[in-house]
């Protein structure tokens, strides 16, 4: 389906100028299967940028952290501590390698994972000797959790840490990469992320053999014959060479995306700033947040209307806005899992909203935004109002 023009998205893609070059490429050479050039090289690219070893490119971030899960071993009836304000596909892959998600409530500093609830939580299973089978830490809306307490806690149980970054390329924490901190790393390269292969993610690792062992089980596994020979279970999770022609392109103006997402918050936060009720996403000390989203929370009794009331009236300027993510342990799927707090981010959930956020807004479609949120704040009735371009 085509874009409306006169909808403003809360994170559509933006290309740059290098990705059409780089299919066409791929078109001319006939690299049209799964595998080819343009793959070897955007995980060679991609492992320059972010400073990691290795990599492997796949199909989705969702199917990167299935690979990171088992090949850490995870497995069936162990459990797996994970961050509770997150997407649910930071989730999904534990169940499907029949293990058992234990959700780890944000503190408020950066809205991650806390690391004093995860310290306790290892600490009080060390002591029942059921120490879980990992931890995944997502980095939300494009900031990193605080990792150095989380590392540690980590490596005090053997524990090995798995960095969902799917929402934070770009993002670092003491001057690293987000991703490349723990025993592996992913992304995701889905059509609304800072950029973009249509659908993809990445996988990345210090551990040259995990990385190896992650492109065999992604190309269904085959073992080396000359036929088709198999001794594990494997996938179909490799990116195309097609969609790794797009991502080269796109990692070329990465940090220009981040620049104009950073501007965004910018903009958002002088013209809305001086509302009561109304506060931002913080930016952590600890590194460069990509403002991959802009998100903000409403005191309904300070701002004078709820997070719905204004997501509605966005709505009906076709303006596209969304509430922060569900808590893990809010949604019906998990209800029968562990939860650890989860105060923190139940009241991010009740209060949080995201913003229009793309590198490809123009400053009248951010100008719309603005006034709207600055018309509920003032107590007009934008709900009723027919959605621009539709009148």
């Amino acid at each position: 389906m085509a874009c409306n023009p006169d909808r403003v998205y809360l994170s559509s893609p933006h290309m740059g100028g290098m990705e059409e070059t780089f299919v066409a490429e791929a078109f001319a050479t006939n690299w049209i299967a799964p595998l080819g050039p343009h793959v070897d090289t955007f995980e060679r690219e991609f492992c320059e940028r972010v400073g990691a070893a290795h990599a492997a490119a796949l199909s989705s971030g969702t199917a990167a952290l299935h690979l990171a899960l088992q090949l850490v071993g995870v497995g069936a009836g162990e459990e797996v501590m994970v961050s509770d304000l997150t997407f649910s596909a930071s989730v999904n892959p534990i169940l499907y390698l029949g293990a058992r998600p234990v959700f780890i409530d944000s503190e408020r500093t950066s809205w991650n994972m806390d690391p004093a609830l995860l310290a306790e939580a290892l600490e009080a299973r060390a002591r029942r000797s059921r120490l879980p089978a990992a931890v995944i830490v997502v980095h939300l809306y494009g900031q990193t959790a605080d990792l150095d307490p989380i590392l540690d806690a980590c490596r005090r149980y053997d524990v090995p840490l798995i960095e969902d970054a799917a929402e934070a390329l770009g993002a670092t924490y003491r001057g690293r990469s987000s991703g490349t901190l723990g025993k592996a790393g992913i992304y995701s390269f889905n059509g609304n992320k800072i950029i973009t292969t249509s659908g993809g993610g990445m996988l990345v690792s210090e551990d040259e053999a995990l990385i190896a062992h992650a492109r065999k089980l992604a190309t269904q596994a085959r073992d080396p014959a000359p036929h088709y020979e198999h001794s594990e279970i494997g996938y179909n999770y490799r990116l195309s060479n097609v969609l790794a022609g797009i991502g080269r392109g796109q990692l070329r103006v990465l940090e220009e995306r981040v620049a104009a997402r950073r501007r965004n918050f910018d903009f958002y936060r002088e013209a809305l700033g001086d509302l009561s009720g109304l506060e931002f996403m913080p930016e952590a000390p600890w590194g460069r947040h990509t403002r991959w989203l802009t998100c903000l929370t409403i005191d309904p009794q300070a701002f004078g209307a709820d997070r719905e009331r204004i997501r509605l009236a966005l709505e009906a300027q076709n303006i596209e806005a969304r509430p922060v993510w569900k808590p893990m342990h809010l949604q019906p799927v998990f209800a029968a899992f562990e939860s650890v707090g989860g105060e923190v981010a139940a009241d991010l959930f009740a209060r949080g909203l995201c913003l229009p956020s793309g590198s490809n807004l123009a400053p009248a479609d951010l100008a719309r935004v603005v006034e709207v949120v600055r018309g509920v704040a003032a107590g007009a009735d934008t709900t009723g109002l027919v959605p621009a371009g539709r009148g």
